[in-house]
């Protein structure tokens, strides 16, 4: 009999592609301060650059959902990585406006590729709470590091799409250890419908809002601390570098702390922390405020966003809502600091904070609900395949000439008859 199932796959490819395949939007507001300062383009233009490499990852995501395990993730992922190596070494490589915009769609949408197979692969894996911190703490500390390095590295808009497509290299040698196509027996049969419609569809449309409000208040974050809290641009540096810090010791809390507490708490409590960190930023008008609120922000913010992959990996062990789930948050994204600025221009600063934490309250129920929904009623469990397996007993001297077969069900399986006959 041949074993159709594939052994889950080891953390740390998993942890090298998280890294590769997010760290593009975690140096999006150097990306896009750089094309400001060294390309003819206006703030908003340079902007709207930043949301084409955010919606060219959001498209990868949604495109690739249900077409990962027939795929491969070791294809998928070395494409990812390819196109993200080529997209943003051709943007690096050039002037040209053009080319530039190319680059960054095409890179885009292989980061969202390698987040795309890092999602189904975090899903699949034992312990899904744990290689999702273990995956933002080692963004946090790329990301945290070229922050430090790339101003000393000199100028142009080129060097941190350089530094991106060499992250992308450096994590190629990791999907040698990640699996090919795969092709179910015909014994183990799976609907192509994803478990837990309902929860999962809520679960991505909140997430689109709550990253949509993290990324508007991160990209008006300069500004408030510059205009409103006076703070010069060294200081400013310092402020974000802690920040930074701060997110590493939260994600490295939420690793130990692991699952104790469910995921209903640390989504639910969290969310209300978050909303309360934005308020708190954006009515700030000196530098205390402001750099308390920072702080504060980015060490809750890694924290929920580690729980709320592991419920996304919870509903459907293949990894498809995580994927679905990944690429609403890129799309979230991508318009938020499109929506930042518009509200900060209608209402300023303070109003833009409390109507993005307004927002974020709103979602803190929905978010929580599916967090107890998925408690409740595993998705590992209700999607377990019903696997019939055929055993050839010894002969029988008197009787058929046939061998007997013997059934044996799945525990989801048997759990099911037994519900059956119960009624």
């Amino acid at each position: 009999m041949s074993d159709n199932t594939s052994a889950p796959p080891a953390a740390w490819p998993l942890v090298a592609l998280f890294t590769a395949g997010y760290v593009a939007p975690y140096l999006l507001p150097t990306v896009v301060g750089r094309l400001d300062a060294h390309l003819p383009l206006s703030p908003a233009q340079a902007g709207l650059v930043g949301t084409a490499l955010l919606l060219g990852s959001a498209t990868a995501g949604f495109t690739l959902a249900s077409r990962i395990p027939r795929l491969g993730p070791r294809p998928l992922a070395r494409l990812g990585l390819l196109l993200a190596a080529l997209g943003y070494g051709t943007a690096a490589s050039t002037a040209l406006l053009p080319l530039v915009v190319a680059g960054v769609v095409v890179g885009g949408f292989g980061s969202g590729t390698a987040t795309a197979v890092t999602a189904a692969g975090i899903a699949g894996h034992r312990d899904p709470h744990r290689v999702s911190s273990l995956g933002l703490l080692s963004v946090s500390a790329t990301a945290g590091a070229l922050y430090l390095t790339l101003p000393h590295l000199g100028g142009g808009h080129g060097l941190p799409f350089a530094a991106i497509a060499l992250v992308a290299a450096l994590a190629w040698p990791a999907t040698g250890r990640l699996g090919g196509p795969t092709r179910p027996g015909p014994a183990v049969r799976s609907s192509g419908r994803p478990p837990h419609p309902r929860a999962g569809a809520v679960l991505a449309g909140c997430l689109l809002l709550w990253s949509l409000t993290q990324e508007a208040l991160w990209g008006v974050s300069g500004r408030i601390g510059a205009e409103q809290a006076g703070l010069s641009e060294a200081a400013l540096g310092a402020v974000f570098a802690v920040a930074l810090g701060a997110g590493l010791l939260g994600v490295t809390g939420a690793s130990a702390f692991g699952t104790r507490l469910g995921r209903a708490v640390p989504i639910g409590a969290g969310t209300a922390a978050i909303a309360g960190c934005v308020v708190l930023t954006s009515s700030a008008d000196g530098p205390t405020g402001f750099a308390a609120g920072e702080i504060l922000w980015n060490a809750v913010y890694p924290v929920v966003l580690s729980y709320v992959i592991g419920l996304a990996a919870a509903l459907d062990p293949r990894g498809r809502w995580a994927v679905f789930a990944g690429a609403a948050s890129s799309l979230g994204t991508a318009c938020g600091p499109v929506v930042g600025s518009l509200l900060a221009e209608a209402f300023g600063f303070p109003g833009m904070g409390l109507v993005l934490g307004g927002l974020l309250l709103a979602v803190a129920g929905p978010l929580t609900a599916v967090a107890l929904h998925a408690g409740r009623s595993p998705a590992a469990t209700a999607a377990e395949p019903e696997l019939r397996v055929e055993i050839a007993a010894p002969a029988i001297p008197t009787g058929a000439g046939k061998p007997r077969r013997v059934l044996l069900l799945s525990p989801a399986a048997r759990r099911g008859q037994k519900a059956r006959a119960e009624r």
